[in-house]
């Protein structure tokens, strides 16, 4: 019967706005009395006839649409059924939203391997809910691309992930950081075939070395023999030229490697960082000596709290941290020109939470760690950046440094859901595949075509985002784009499209585009296909 014409008031949804974490673990609402029901039967307001006989039913449904876990908040909060005990195995004591969330969990690579204690330490670490749990899954693969094809664009050479985990690597080989036993330059993508029969979730380039992550949680490095050396070194100098397991990460599960300068950081599945060197004065929240080979956990403030994405800059590091309250970035290291966003250029000797986030009301998403500067997309797909703003990488119009995160304005009437920053420069993705860059136009690595700038200068300096109409001709979605991260080096560009195709422009005089360039050429500054399918 219609509501209206029985006289029962009609319920007006409106859209709901985004919860804090804290209400993705649901309390009971305050009941209410109708006058009148007219489609429940037996049943009071509130409950849900079908769990009378058929609640396996509603799970199986539950679990199968694939739901985010505020939508089974919202279940819970507007239905006393679903936040019953179910009565149902492995935990008689959940509800049938908590057991949807934990059967969800159990579909993911990086939560099945886990032993039972340690997936409910997982859970005590989240906040004590399988639906945090699963929001801390979820998070990390939207933000690392785990388990999906990547590429990176390193220092002098490049390295490519296929969605099935093969790994190939080009470019400039002088440490070995290509993996193929040699030292020798590749001007064309070759498969790592040492790795043959591993699978490889995720993928991090530096000066002269390469670190892979297996889907076992293995880290495999070659190139350079050390996790702290500084930006040169001789040339086949301690290099290891085939990939070797780290055998001090042993025990630890690690998800996500990235390397900045003179240290390097790993995040375990449980969320927990691990950084190797640069400790002698206590920069990165351990005492060790600057050539220390073992991992010391991040100590501080992230002791407790699950990091879900790790970034990695000149001196500094950002870690996107999933709490109770919501998501957050943390920042520790080198403080030069503000890109630890705390309003100062102070160094920073333990994990410090970056503040601005929350009077911005944003819920960071994304955040990337630029030479200089950094980026963090928020849930709302707004873009935030601070640090030095030397060349416009901030995008807000000028070249000064902004000591906290402060929205682009610039981009506000656009969805951003990727970011990617370099040595002053920044690359945005939006949700219908457009790419926007701004920043140093050095190398040709904005990938804007010559003469945009009205003077035929294809090496222009851009201090407003500015979209990148080149690679629309690509006729592809981008939902990727690399770009390198470390000073004295010429950058070059990745751009993946979502069906596995790989476009590269900027620096190539290393081979590390792709392809051997002309005689008396050192870049391209046109997107071009790299022959290679990464699907």
């Amino acid at each position: 019967m219609d509501a209206t014409t029985s006289g029962t008031p009609t319920l007006q949804y409106h859209s709901i706005p985004d919860q804090p974490a804290t209400a993705i673990v649901a309390t009971p609402l305050q009941t209410f009395q109708r006058q009148q029901r007219h489609c429940y039967g037996n049943s009071s307001p509130g409950e849900f006839p079908l769990s009378a006989s058929h609640p396996h039913i509603v799970l199986h449904v539950l679990t199968a649409c694939n739901l985010d876990p505020e939508d089974f908040a919202r279940l819970e909060a507007t239905c006393s059924f679903f936040r019953q005990p179910a009565d149902f195995y492995p935990d008689l004591s959940l509800s049938l939203s908590e057991l949807a969330a934990l059967d969800m969990c159990k579909k993911r690579a990086i939560f099945k391997p886990m032993a039972s204690e340690q997936q409910q330490e997982l859970k005590q670490l989240c906040g004590g809910s399988w639906k945090l749990v699963l929001r801390y899954l979820r998070a990390g693969e939207a933000c690392c691309r785990r388990e999906k094809s990547q590429a990176i664009a390193g220092p002098g050479h490049s390295i490519a992930v296929t969605s099935k985990g093969v790994v190939y690597s080009f470019g400039s080989n002088s440490s070995g950081q290509l993996g193929h036993g040699t030292t020798e330059w590749e001007w064309r993508p070759q498969p790592i075939r040492a790795l043959q029969g591993i699978q490889i979730i995720q993928a991090a380039a530096g000066v002269g070395r390469t670190m892979l992550i297996s889907d076992s949680g293995q880290v495999y490095t070659f190139g350079k023999d050390s996790f702290g050396d500084a930006e040169f070194v001789a040339p086949g100098a301690n290099s290891i030229t085939t990939p070797q397991l780290v055998e001090s990460l042993n025990g630890i599960f690690v998800v996500q490697a990235a390397i900045g300068n003179f240290f390097t950081a790993a995040l375990s599945r449980e969320g927990r960082v691990y950084t190797f060197c640069w400790g002698s004065d206590t920069k990165l929240g351990h005492h060790t000596d600057p050539n220390d080979q073992e991992p010391r956990p991040l100590l501080g403030a992230l002791e407790h709290i699950p990091v879900v994405q790790i970034a990695a800059g000149y001196c500094y590091l950002l870690c996107l941290a999933c709490e109770s309250t919501g998501m957050s970035v943390y920042s520790v290291g080198c403080g030069l020109g503000g890109k630890l966003g705390h309003g100062s250029r102070t160094d920073e000797k333990q994990p410090r939470l970056i503040e601005q986030f929350r009077l911005l009301n944003l819920q960071p998403m994304v955040v990337a760690a630029g030479a200089w500067h950094a980026a963090v997309v928020g849930q709302d797909g707004r873009v935030c950046t601070w640090g030095w703003g030397r060349y416009g990488c901030l995008g807000h119009g000028n070249e000064e440094c902004e000591l906290v995160p402060k929205v682009v304005e610039a981009l506000s009437n656009v969805k951003a859901v990727h970011v990617a920053t370099g040595d002053y420069t920044t690359f945005v993705v939006t949700d219908n595949g457009d790419v926007y860059s701004f920043g140093c136009g050095d190398s040709a690595s904005l990938g804007h075509n010559p003469g945009n700038d009205g003077q035929g200068n294809g090496h222009a300096n851009v201090l407003t985002p500015e979209i990148v109409t080149s690679l629309k001709r690509a006729n592809e979605r981008v939902v990727q784009i690399s770009l390198t991260n470390s000073v004295y080096w010429n950058a070059h560009t990745f751009a993946l499209t979502e069906s596995g195709k790989l476009f590269a422009f900027g620096a190539g005089d290393k081979g590390q585009l792709g392809t051997q360039l002309g005689e008396d050429q050192t870049e391209r500054g046109e997107p071009e296909r790299v022959d290679i399918d990464l699907s």
